[in-house]
């Protein structure tokens, strides 16, 4: 019949729900009281007041199928509770769920008993990678990913090139001695490797600001951000962060900086287990060269008001928070802040993989209220700290016509870099 599928297919499914039923998850979806406190936590209802985008509504999907495979009553009555059967329709239901919700854990901040949902749309993802509805877009350059970890070799040598094409940009901002790299590469025994993006305007900036600071670094082979993380692929995963902890381990660093991006530093800082390095996100190291006067910034070359977009999987979900407006006290004078801010902010509505994906209606009519929100500050420049929030942002801005500039942090400040002898304003 169409829409039912298989006993073996229903049975597979089920057998990857309950590899996910550990005490923590089984809490979770036991506990909730459906109190309601979660429901204005979300931007996505705040933008688009339907239940079905509530954190509640969205785990209640997962928790009907628990409560028909996991529960007794669903087992051997399921005509007497609120469940759901694995079908076509459901199967549906479980890919609205995961792939309306970016995995900003807003709700976490406000529910009583501190339920993750996005621990609870894990599941979810997991259930559609089985069912193979997942986006395929997210898989393939997941799978990209591993591939360029497997032939690395081959491309080393043109990857070196191109970096040595980069260099006169680098030196433009900060000159370094002759016979010297701006970009160094394959350089072991650093302090730090850099993990860059696909892209010169992750690299060009931050080397800059590293050479200014005298720092002992070297770039990473690898792009930083893990797909497999917004499909919900945690083996594929774990092979992504894997060609970092290779490469950082051979090269024998003591630090990965992490480029602006949340998902990769996220991922790389509290999901890979101890290491013989540390990870720190490179909004961390700025903030560092500042509190150690080692680079010098000069707060003219910022005239316009500016305003900070915390990213959530750096600032709400890894507490990094004070740094980055430490970082822009010390480049501006008219830092003013959003309302609400820190782990209070709203989401920019582009992670979970919505940016990657593209879906750009519904992530522009999901995110009108951080657009009310960014218009409300007043401010002529937003920065951030994440790629995936700067290319929301962009987005919002242009279709909201807010008028904006939208900036990366570090190039904010790889603007602001004094060169010895220079005068500048503190």
């Amino acid at each position: 019949m169409e829409g039912i599928l298989s006993p073996a297919e229903s049975a597979a499914l089920k057998e990857l729900f309950e590899k996910k039923l550990n005490g923590v998850m089984r809490m979770y979806l036991d506990t909730c009281a459906r109190c309601g406190i979660c429901v204005e936590s979300c931007h996505v209802y705040a933008s688009m007041p339907e239940v079905k985008y509530t954190a509640v509504g969205r785990a209640e999907v997962v928790r009907k199928i628990f409560r028909r495979y996991f529960r007794m009553q669903g087992r051997f009555a399921p005509w007497l509770g609120e469940v759901l059967e694995f079908d076509e329709a459901t199967l549906n239901a479980v890919y609205d769920a995961a792939f309306s919700c970016t995995g900003c854990r807003r709700c976490m901040v406000h529910c009583p008993f501190g339920i993750d949902t996005q621990q609870v749309m894990a599941i979810a993802k997991a259930l559609l990678i089985g069912a193979d509805r997942e986006p395929k877009v997210l898989s393939m350059l997941a799978d990209m990913s591993i591939a360029k970890g497997e032939g690395i070799e081959e491309t080393r040598a043109d990857y070196a090139q191109a970096l040595k094409n980069l260099e006169g940009e680098v030196k433009a901002i900060w000159p370094v001695p002759e016979g010297t790299s701006a970009i160094p590469y394959e350089a072991k025994e650093a302090d730090v490797l850099y993990v860059a993006l696909a892209g010169s305007h992750s690299i060009v900036s931050a080397a800059a600001i590293m050479n200014a600071a005298g720092e002992k670094w070297t770039l990473s082979s690898f792009e930083a951000v893990n797909f497999a993380t917004f499909v919900g692929d945690s083996g594929k995963a774990k092979r992504v962060a894997q060609r970092i902890i290779d490469e950082a381990t051979r090269l024998g660093v003591k630090e990965v900086a992490v480029v602006e991006c949340g998902t990769a530093f996220r991922y790389l800082r509290h999901m890979i287990g101890p290491q013989k390095f540390r990870v720190v996100a490179f909004v961390e190291l700025i903030d560092r060269y500042i509190r150690e006067d080692r680079i010098r910034l000069d707060k003219s070359r910022l005239p316009e008001s500016v305003t900070y977009h915390d990213p959530c999987q750096i600032a709400r979900n890894s507490g990094i928070m004070e740094e980055p407006r430490r970082i822009l006290r010390a480049i501006s004078d008219r830092f003013v802040e959003l309302r609400p801010n820190r782990e209070e902010n709203w989401c920019c509505g582009g992670g979970g993989g919505l940016v990657a994906m593209g879906e750009l209606d519904f992530r522009m009519k999901s995110s009108r209220v951080k657009a009310d929100q960014l218009k409300a500050s007043g401010a002529q420049i937003v920065t951030t700290a994440c790629e995936n929030c700067h290319s929301q942002l962009s987005d919002l801005n242009e279709h909201y016509g807010l008028g904006m500039r939208v900036e990366f942090l570090s190039h904010l400040v790889a603007k602001a870099l004094v060169l010895p002898g220079e005068r500048f304003r503190r």
